[in-house]
């Protein structure tokens, strides 16, 4: 069975976004040589990567006009893109599905294969969280105290016992901790 991997940077006070839609500024405070590393091992284990509507675009918008290895991959990867409103996914290998998130996800866990990840995309993760769908569960923290903006995880999801699998510590100040259920 293939695993199914959140992964998202948040500040030290739980946020992934600031006020606005993509004000990620604390990205860049914990961005660095390692973080590169670990982003082009995590894209040669992907199968799929995973995103909401406002994740996808912003992605979508990024990286097919980046360039690089990340960028490379980023657009060679196929996507899954969950929304309800989107009409059409134009980004490379981009599949739309409109309905069932979460048992189109069980549907692929069980078909077995490379690695499945969830990059931002924090209120598709809620659902995939209820349902007790992710694996793993890996946060950057940036060492940033960002004082307000959009949590991770807001107050109404279940509740989740973890298991702390690894810590990273970067030499830009953040970490990096690996969770299993």
């Amino acid at each position: 069975m293939r695993k199914f991997i959140m992964w998202n940077i948040i500040t030290l006070d739980g946020y992934f976004e600031g006020n606005q839609k993509w004000e990620l500024p604390f990205h860049n405070v914990v961005w660095g040589q390692e973080l590169e590393r670990l982003s082009i091992e995590q894209l040669y284990s992907a199968d799929y990567l995973v995103f909401g509507r406002v994740t996808y675009e912003g992605m979508a918008s990024h990286w097919t006009k980046a360039e690089g290895e990340i960028a490379d991959l980023m657009n060679k990867i196929p996507k899954l893109v969950f929304s309800r409103t989107l009409k059409s996914a134009e980004w490379n290998n981009s599949t739309l599905i409109k309905e069932n998130a979460s048992a189109e996800i069980i549907k692929l866990k069980e078909q077995g294969g490379r690695d499945m990840y969830v990059f931002g995309s924090a209120n598709l993760s809620e659902t995939f969280i209820n349902d007790d769908l992710f694996d793993e569960y890996r946060i950057g923290i940036a060492p940033v105290i960002l004082g307000s903006g959009r949590p991770l995880f807001r107050q109404g999801i279940s509740s989740k016992d973890l298991t702390l699998v690894s810590t990273q510590q970067l030499l830009t100040g953040g970490v990096v901790l690996k969770y299993t259920k």
